[in-house]
């Protein structure tokens, strides 16, 4: 059976007022638009066009959750547990209410994600960069106490990256976490040379004074390009900074948070569950023209396809219930019993376990998610 999903964008202060209407050809509300959920997680299960919602008729089983996202500034930097910790956690606090503001778990499971970029320029932090890099940029910044406890602290020995994050989140660095923001605003307007120092001093200017804008500056910065996709394990450090992208993960709302934010962050909890392992974050990218692209992800959880179809039909076979969202054009779904339905940009069609095979037609562009293999 074949179902058409919507939902009513959330109005997080990140969101952006115009990328979701700009895709969507409708105009903006004026309010942020920050995401659109298409799933039945029950913090915002999707809508039937007969009223109801998604979870009355998957009982809340699906494994994924996918998402548009359209950030205009910067979202909390942010890590998310493996599902052996989630489920520690969920134990540890199941005596808490789940409004609880001291909750930092909402399920048992964890979160892997995919970020594929609709925008031409989709701005990120990913990962916490080499530490050899990150002293190479801090050489650009005026050599003040607070730069110089920063290096020593990245120069040490253990886990010096979780020694740093530990040190500049929890409370006693107010000075030199301001005085290093002074020093990486005026490093990032004084030219073109650090493109990374660019983007923090940015950061610094939407979050004044928060600590997360130094944790920022340990942090990788990648730009994707559009259909280009980033993967985020559990345990990854990662902050969307702006931009309109599809998102997908597992369904779950596990979110501890390190940065960029007024809500409240458990510096312990935090680091239990940061993998302080330095590195670059591989980018995935289409291979060249192909109607489809696949962003392989090592989860099972989810699997995600673009698909780009130009007057020719695209037959695709699936296993489990899919989601097609439109994101371009006229597409038209078919499935393999026969049902039918036109998807608007903006929208899903939601297909059961039951259908093998989807025929796409019309032209346009659509992402097509599906439980991983």
């Amino acid at each position: 059976m074949l179902r058409s999903l919507t939902n009513v964008p959330r109005d997080y202060a990140w969101g952006s007022p115009s990328l979701l209407a700009e895709l969507e050809g409708r105009t903006p509300t004026g309010a942020p638009e920050a995401e659109v959920w298409f799933g039945d997680h029950p913090g915002d299960p999707a809508d039937l066009p007969d009223g109801g919602t998604l979870d009355t008729v998957t009982g809340g089983t699906l494994p994924y959750l996918l998402k548009l996202l359209a950030a205009a500034r910067p979202l909390s930097i942010q890590v998310h547990p493996t599902r052996e910790q989630a489920q520690d956690g969920w134990a540890r606090e199941s005596a808490l209410p789940l409004d609880d503001p001291r909750r930092n778990y909402r399920d048992a499971n964890h979160k892997p994600e995919l970020i594929v970029a609709l925008s031409d320029r989709f701005e990120s932090l990913s990962g916490l960069r080499p530490i050899a890099d990150t002293l190479r940029l801090l050489e650009a910044l005026e050599d003040g106490p607070g730069v110089r406890s920063l290096r020593e602290r990245l120069s040490g020995e253990g886990d010096p990256l979780g020694d740093a994050i530990g040190w500049l989140l929890g409370g006693g660095a107010q000075e030199e976490v301001a005085e290093i923001i002074g020093a990486v605003a005026a490093a990032g307007a004084a030219g073109e040379e650090f493109p990374a120092l660019r983007a923090v001093a940015a950061i610094a200017e939407s979050s004044p004074g928060d600590p997360g804008v130094v944790v920022a500056l340990l942090m990788n910065h990648l730009v994707l390009r559009r259909g280009e996709g980033v993967f985020l394990r559990a345990g990854l450090l990662h902050a969307y900074l702006s931009g309109l992208g599809v998102e997908i993960m597992a369904a779950s709302d596990n979110v501890l948070r390190g940065g960029l934010t007024p809500k409240r962050i458990d510096v312990p909890e935090l680091l239990a569950v940061l993998d302080t392992t330095p590195g670059e974050v591989p980018v995935l990218r289409p291979a060249g023209d192909e109607a489809v692209t696949t962003y392989p992800v090592p989860v099972p959880d989810f699997a995600l396809r673009r698909v780009r179809i130009d007057d020719t039909a695209v037959t695709l076979d699936v296993s489990g219930p899919t989601m097609v969202l439109a994101t371009a054009g006229s597409v038209r779904v078919t499935a393999e019993s026969g049902a039918e339905v036109s998807v608007p940009i903006g929208t899903v069609a939601f297909a059961d376990a039951d259908e093998r095979s989807l025929t796409l037609s019309g032209a346009g562009e659509v992402f097509v998610a599906t439980p991983g293999r």
